[in-house]
């Protein structure tokens, strides 16, 4: 009677979770299916209409233009370079709170990490407009006298660094509580100083937590182009592309087929994870 009452309680709990995860999954997939397939549309140039024939000609504008291979690029750099700093600053933070740390303490590390999430997006962009303005504390690091404003691509990068940083460290925060303290003392006793027990022991466990944090990061600075909008200066990403091909040229079908880029991007690099064991981690 109880496995009858277990499996038909399986049953009814799978049949209420099936109607929000279909959704997602007709929302989302629906969503890059209009998107894939607006992007081989065109745009009349006389009357401005979309016309919904296939065509590859939104395609062939991106692969053919010298200036959409270097945004791309450059794009891809900036993700990558974001990615490295938070990962590099991530590790010594997350592992002082999982394992130095004591346990009365570790959630107010983790809510202070969480803090920044709460304020706006826009307060914490147009903040660091403030401090690499003219005048500002970080002005004479990027920009300087003569040099105008401390705007551009450093300016970008370092930005973006601070507004994703919290999405490495959770994860790696994450990988490094559950890694058990005795392998630590094992390095200890075996005579192992602390970079080699780093090197050898901590780092290979905890490489599917960073990859897994590298998958927030990485796609969330390679999309972004408030940010770059905000301290970018004349620097443009693929993100800025996408928004101008939707507002001021109101050429939709070339915006979706730039905005295919970074998707074909985040496929290929969640492909090359996948069996590192990282999206378990997610």
């Amino acid at each position: 009677m109880s496995a009858w009452l277990y499996r038909h309680a399986r049953v009814r709990l799978a049949g209420l979770l099936s109607a929000p995860l279909l959704w997602l999954v007709v929302a989302y997939l629906g969503a890059l299916a209009v998107l894939l397939l607006s992007a081989f549309w065109t745009v009349n140039s006389f009357t401005g209409d979309v016309v919904k024939e296939p065509s590859l000609d939104n395609f062939r504008t991106i692969i053919a233009g010298d200036v959409y291979r270097a945004v791309t690029l450059r794009s891809l750099g900036v993700a990558v370079a974001v990615t490295l700093i938070d990962a590099a600053i991530a590790l010594p933070m997350a592992y002082f709170m999982a394992k130095v740390a004591s346990p009365r303490l570790r959630p107010w590390f983790v809510i202070a990490i969480l803090t920044p999430l709460w304020a706006s997006y826009l307060v914490k962009a147009y903040s660091w407009r403030v401090m690499l303005a003219n005048g500002g504390p970080l002005d004479a690091l990027f920009g300087g006298p003569g040099n105008g404003p401390g705007y551009g691509l450093p300016a970008t990068v370092l930005v973006l660094a601070y507004l994703w940083l919290p999405y490495m460290i959770l994860p790696v925060y994450a990988g490094l509580d559950r890694m058990p303290n005795s392998l630590l003392e094992a390095s200890a006793d075996l005579g192992a100083q602390a970079w080699r027990t780093f090197r050898g022991v901590v780092f290979p466990i905890i490489v599917p937590s960073v990859i897994a944090g590298s998958v927030f990061t990485f796609s969330l600075a390679l999309g972004d182009y408030i940010t770059v909008q905000i301290v970018g200066g004349k620097t443009q990403l693929i993100g800025n592309l996408v928004y101008a091909n939707i507002g001021a040229a109101n050429n939709l079908p070339f915006s979706a087929a730039l905005a295919t880029i970074p998707v074909l991007i985040m496929v290929i690099y969640l492909v090359a994870v996948r069996r590192s064991g990282a999206l378990e981690e997610l």
